[in-house]
């Protein structure tokens, strides 16, 4: 009565193993009564396999037998009952004695864990795998990447995927229609790929492809045809069609003697490498590749930049901006300009650290050091001088969606007249956002900012987008100043100015030379010069501003 009432199953064998008892749990699992299991050979009911070889287990009964001990089963065991159906089980096996401690059967306890088994079959492939595009996730590829470099000496490549279109599809049609193309893609991906290849999705727009025992030739093909295939992909979303492409970097991991780290770098280094060259190619890397050692520097610079921020080395300067017809040296507005001073105490041009900070995303952490150190030397003294300042925002902090609030909350809590601050944005920044950048322009002019549109004219529809941007100032982009005896050039700054002044937008020139360049300016109706014809950069200073 105990055995039929336990919930485990319960098969007794005499010493010959023939079964002599089955509980109903064990009857059910097994599809066999125990009428029809009664004398036969345990085998012939507890038919057991390896999960993952689908070869016969060896029965308990028989370890029980020959060692007079209790066994367990081996992990992966499969019943397979007579109807065909299985379960995953968990058992144990004992002897059974009498009194003179002689083996006179066997008895068999399992119970099924096939739900257990499934559930961690689950979480294990969850931990491993990317639930979006059901590729393998960085952290598995990663680990089948170190084992790949640890144990193999043959050539093999490592691919590393960006998509050129992705951030268009998800910033115009939204997050579903992102996740849909990643899909797209990795179904693309895996159906270009050898049967030995694995496909991955390191996180966002960015995929790898390792190429075991692969040569470079043979990768180089690989590679293109999974780019053709992106770039033939046409990506439809509620009636919108767009056309996707990707660009792909290819390191030879077993020739390079690398690290896991450096290999990626290098792969990361080579797919930047193929977006710079024009996208929609594939770049091989090469330790002497000289786009691949300007990246390295960029990353050197990155670092700096990190420490320059933490240490408090960066400066401010600025550089006044005159009126046509003030008189020299009485400047009521400047720009605000960036230098970073090295560990050495040497001051940097923006020009040699820019390029990184926009690579590598360290552009507004730097625009909320500029601001948060201008406007506390500002609040200071602010009695003393009665300036405008032109602060340069950057495009990556005009898309940053937590850089606006930080930059109200500033501003309110500051002092500091927000009437006397003017944000420069370039124009390539404006009209890659418009939408977003029309709404951030907005909200600071509530408060009282103004804004002036940097490098104008560089674009090929200014005039189109300008009525559409709320600014106070247009800058002429330099080059049409520096050759300013060119008529074209002439005609166009021309043009501006009227246009400007169609719209009561003030027109800044830059790159102003000297006096001459100033006169003819002013005759084609230009309100603003700036440049070293007017005044070099300096430290910004306010004590000397006030004066």
């Amino acid at each position: 009565m105990t055995l039929r009432s336990i919930g485990d199953a319960v098969i007794t064998t005499d010493a010959q193993g023939r079964i002599t008892y089955l509980n109903p749990v064990a009857a059910a699992m097994t599809a066999w009564t125990q009428a029809e299991a009664q004398g036969l050979p345990l085998s012939d009911v507890f038919v057991i396999l390896n999960e993952c070889t689908r070869e016969v287990a060896e029965s308990p009964m028989t370890l029980v037998l020959q060692a007079g001990i209790r066994v367990g089963l081996a992990d992966r065991t499969v019943l397979v009952a007579k109807d065909g159906k299985e379960h995953s089980i968990e058992n144990s096996a004992a002897p059974m004695r009498n009194a003179e401690a002689e083996i006179v059967g066997t008895v068999l306890v399992f119970h099924d864990v096939t739900e257990a088994r499934q559930l961690s079959r689950q979480l294990t492939w969850q931990a491993s795998h990317d639930q979006l595009t059901q590729l393998i996730n960085r952290h598995q590829f990663e680990q089948v990447l170190a084992k790949l470099l640890h144990t193999t000496s043959d050539s093999s490549m490592l691919c590393y995927l960006d998509l050129d279109q992705f951030k268009l599809v998800n910033d115009t049609c939204g997050h579903a229609a992102g996740d849909e193309l990643l899909r797209q893609v990795a179904d693309i991906l895996a159906g270009q790929v050898r049967s030995s290849d694995l496909v991955a999705r390191l996180g966002g727009d960015e995929f790898a492809i390792l190429l075991p025992h692969c040569s470079l030739e043979l990768a180089q093909r690989i590679s293109n045809l999974m780019r053709q295939s992106i770039q033939e992909l046409r990506f439809i979303w509620e009636g919108q069609s767009f056309s996707i492409s990707a660009s792909i970097g290819l390191v030879e991991i077993a020739q390079n003697d690398l690290s896991l780290s450096e290999v990626l770098a290098a792969a990361d280094a080579a797919c930047y490498a193929a977006k710079e060259a024009g996208r929609n190619r594939v770049h091989v890397y090469r330790p002497d590749d000289l786009s691949l050692s300007r990246q390295r520097s960029q990353q050197r610079w990155c670092l700096r930049i990190d420490q320059a921020l933490e240490q408090n080395r960066f400066q401010l300067y600025h550089q006044p901006i005159a009126a046509v017809d003030e008189p020299e040296g009485q400047y009521r507005h400047t720009e605000l300009l960036l230098r970073l001073l090295d560990q050495q105490g040497r001051l940097i041009a923006p020009m040699a650290f820019i390029p990184a900070a926009e690579r590598y995303h360290r552009m507004p952490a730097i625009d909320q050091w500029v601001l948060s150190r201008f406007l506390a030397e500002v609040s200071v003294a602010q009695s003393k001088t009665r300036m405008l300042y032109n602060i340069n925002l950057s495009g990556a902090s005009l898309s940053d969606e937590q850089f606006l609030d930080f930059l109200r909350r500033l501003l309110i809590k500051s002092s500091v007249d927000p009437t006397m601050l003017c944000f420069e944005i370039t124009e390539t920044a404006a009209i890659s956002n418009l939408s977003r950048v029309t709404a951030f322009m907005n909200s600071l002019k509530q408060l009282g900012c103004q804004f002036a549109l940097d490098d104008f004219g560089s674009g090929m529809s200014s005039f189109g987008y300008l009525r559409q941007l709320p600014v106070d100032y247009i800058k002429i982009d330099g080059s049409f100043i520096r050759k300013l005896d060119d008529p074209i050039n002439q005609a166009i700054v021309g043009a501006i100015c009227s246009i400007g002044q169609a719209m009561n937008i003030q027109v800044i020139a830059e790159w102003v030379a000297n006096n001459l360049v100033k006169a003819q300016l002013k005759e084609l109706g230009v309100n603003y010069v700036q440049g070293y014809g007017i005044a070099r950069p300096a430290p910004f200073c306010l004590s000397a501003l006030a004066q």
